[in-house]
């Protein structure tokens, strides 16, 4: 009887410990889409720095697209302002579609999604991306990007 009873507790503590980890994991994938939200909102008003917030501001990021390799924030932010706010060059309207948000722990995320810009010539540009974020102190931040672009652009 003793074993039955101590089997039963075990197994609701571990109900409701899996009950607390899926309220931490749909917690943590809220504030991610809220991060990533954000990014959307500052593309659209032109704020590339606002954009960037969403980013690790660190040496150690990663930024991974048409077979170049970018490391670091500042060569990040660099990049974007060189193909999207440089002369001749517009950012166009984003939009992030398809988010998947997989939180593997309380510290470490994994999101696929699409992107796709609606340009003033009516041309929409897009793509596929993972991202690999890390919560941190400032909150949920891209620590390495791989993004796509479909190629009938």
């Amino acid at each position: 009887m003793r074993k039955l009873l101590a089997f039963v507790v075990l197994a609701l503590l571990s109900i409701c410990v899996a009950a607390q980890d899926n309220s931490s994991f749909r917690q943590a994938e809220r504030e991610i889409a809220a991060t990533l939200n954000s990014q959307v909102e500052a593309w659209n008003r032109g704020d590339l720095e606002g954009f960037m917030q969403g980013y690790w501001n660190s040496s150690d990021l990663t930024f991974f697209s048409g077979g170049t390799q970018t490391r670091s924030w500042q060569p990040t932010l660099d990049r974007y302002r060189n193909r999207y706010q440089s002369a001749g060059s517009e950012m166009g309207k984003l939009a992030f579609d398809d988010l998947q948000i997989n939180v593997f722990d309380a510290g470490a995320a994994f999101v696929r999604g699409r992107w796709r810009l609606t340009m003033s010539n009516g041309k929409q540009p897009g793509g596929l991306f993972t991202l690999i974020l890390r919560r941190k102190p400032e909150g949920w931040r891209i620590v390495h990007d791989h993004t796509s672009a479909e190629c009938s652009q």
